[in-house]
């Protein structure tokens, strides 16, 4: 078996940081739902501000609300831009979802990687 891209959510800017939560990073829930992401599944996530990626889980949150909780409090700032990525495991690739997101973290575009190739966009 081994390690696919399933879903990413790219360009997501950060909107809250609680340093004292007991962890994670939460996802407006409509996001999640859109990309296939479950609660407290397992995401890399990558800020494009600073280079640092990490690995942590997700959950539901507001409505444009993209929080780092936690630890992850201390690796961006409110608006850093970010990417949110899930891995799953198989023979070969079967496809992710791709959403872009608008700096106001509205879904601007979605598609789907197929056969190993991203779409010309």
């Amino acid at each position: 078996m081994r390690r696919y891209v399933r879903a990413k959510i790219h360009g997501l800017r950060v909107t809250n940081s609680a340093l004292r939560y007991h962890g994670s990073v939460g996802i407006d829930d409509e996001l999640l739902k859109a990309a296939g992401i479950d609660q407290f599944e397992a995401v890399d996530v990558v800020n494009l501000n600073t280079g640092s990626r990490w690995q942590t889980y997700a959950l539901s949150a507001g409505k444009g609300e993209f929080c780092l909780n936690g630890g992850s409090a201390r690796l961006g700032c409110v608006g850093d831009e970010c990417l949110v990525i899930v891995y799953g495991y198989g023979d070969r690739f079967e496809g992710a979802k791709v959403l872009m997101m608008s700096a106001d973290n509205n879904v601007a575009d979605s598609f789907d990687y197929k056969d190993g190739v991203p779409p010309n966009k």
